[in-house]
């Protein structure tokens, strides 16, 4: 496989060509910044070629820790003061169900590995469903927190990576995680090893070429910089798939996520009435991405073996 090309100092990443297709057409396409916890400003750039958006200059993985060290990161905090954090944690415990029945419909196999598990209430709430568990996760205290609520004990990534997981799992979750991961191919790679040759992936990632990622620009709030590092479509998630061994079967939507990115986006904008704006934004995002698919605000992809 052709690598890379790419700069990695002590702190930053610097890509002279295309992280996707390696194409060296690339361009900046949106200036930006850490609107939630450091305020630092970042640049998102484009391929020509494949249309992919990443962010340059983002934290090498030896630098990056400091930009979720908040309470405001909630995937990693169990507080709920605050509007935003309460209706995450809400919408969170509505969604358990909605993808276990997903998965369901998708797959007889019991083995699951939930990659960037988090503090593991997804993992708890498929382990009571009957499932067998594994969880990946990077962060030292949401492992400790997945142990200690739900004793569940979570891998660190290097136990996928390095093929140390020998068990084939049948169904790979990533909630809102490739997005973050620095070795996207390495992951994906791990992923075509570990599943099951009949087994399913599924991938949620924020779309930026949705409805409410083009209305609020660079205020959009699943733009995330620089914790998401890459910035995907549905043509760029088959591509991606297509390059290391998958091939994108089906597309589900993720239905309250366009109200919760549009209440943030509004809050970046420091609208005063955002539970309204972000409200009817959110409710039109919805709307558009039932007319069209490739528009959903967070699109669920489901993969299989090539």
């Amino acid at each position: 496989m052709v690598q890379t090309e790419k700069i990695t100092s002590a702190s930053t990443i610097h890509y002279s060509a295309c992280p996707l297709c390696n194409a060296k057409n690339i361009q900046l396409t949106l200036a930006t910044e850490d609107y939630s916890i450091s305020k630092d400003a970042f640049e998102i750039y484009a391929c020509d070629s494949c249309d992919f958006h990443f962010t340059q200059n983002a934290p090498a993985p030896a630098a990056i820790a400091p930009y979720y060290q908040s309470d405001v990161y909630i995937s990693h905090s169990d507080t709920k003061e605050g509007l935003v954090n309460r209706l995450y944690h809400t919408a969170r415990d509505l969604m358990l169900e909605k993808k276990r029945k997903l998965i369901q419909k998708l797959t007889t196999g019991k083995r699951l590995l939930d990659i960037g598990s988090g503090t593991g209430y997804f993992l708890n709430h498929m382990q009571k469903s009957g499932f067998k568990v594994t969880g990946v996760e990077i962060d030292g205290d949401a492992r400790a927190a997945t142990l200690k609520n739900f004793n569940i004990s979570v891998n660190p990534p290097p136990a996928l990576l390095d093929g140390q997981l020998t068990e084939k799992v049948d169904v790979i979750t990533l909630w809102h995680v490739l997005e973050h991961l620095h070795d996207m191919d390495g992951y994906m790679q791990s992923m075509h090893r570990q599943l099951t040759e009949d087994g399913v992936v599924l991938i949620a990632v924020p779309n930026h070429k949705s409805y409410d990622a083009q209305h609020y620009g660079k205020y959009w709030a699943a733009y995330d910089v620089p914790r998401h590092l890459w910035h995907f479509s549905p043509k760029t998630v088959a591509k991606l798939a297509d390059k290391n061994g998958f091939k994108v079967i089906d597309q589900k939507r993720l239905p309250l996520d366009p109200f919760y990115n549009a209440l943030l986006s509004e809050k970046y904008q420091s609208s005063k009435l955002s539970l309204i704006f972000g409200g009817l934004i959110g409710l039109v995002a919805l709307l558009v991405s039932y007319i069209n698919p490739a528009r959903s605000t967070s699109p669920i992809y489901i993969l299989k073996k090539k």
